[in-house]
């Protein structure tokens, strides 16, 4: 999806009050870099929720793209890593006071993907027109 949206067309907003597909990405990129990456794999990731949906410079698509790359590979090398027994781990992180296992937050993560990226994908069909 990346090679077939312009620079300008992954950043575009669809109205004043929507997010651009470039937004959306670098919110899946935060989002997982935070549950997935700060809270399990322990990775340092500091997030700035705010920036995800407000980043006023425009990111150079193949930065976009390769931050988000490195990213689900952390996911699922995090994945691979678990132990049987890791998945019921107590987990906690801010704004999820319901995952309180592991588990839960994976699928959790899962879900939050799936939805961003049926937006990004109705979004890239409409610049495309």
């Amino acid at each position: 999806m990346g090679d077939s949206l312009t620079a300008e067309q992954i950043w575009h907003k669809p109205y004043p009050y929507g997010n651009s597909v470039g937004h959306l990405i670098l919110h899946l990129t935060g989002n997982l870099n935070y549950y997935i990456g700060a809270r399990i794999a322990e990775n340092g990731y500091v997030r700035d929720r705010d920036r995800e949906f407000t980043e006023p410079k425009p990111i150079p698509k193949e930065e976009l793209f390769a931050a988000f790359d490195r990213t689900i590979a952390m996911v699922a090398a995090t994945i691979r890593m678990q132990e049987p027994e890791d998945w019921l781990k107590e987990y906690s992180a801010e704004r999820e006071p319901e995952a309180k296992e592991r588990f839960n937050i994976f699928l959790r993560s899962a879900g939050h993907a799936y939805h961003h990226v049926g937006q990004i994908i109705y979004l890239a069909n409409e610049l495309k027109k």
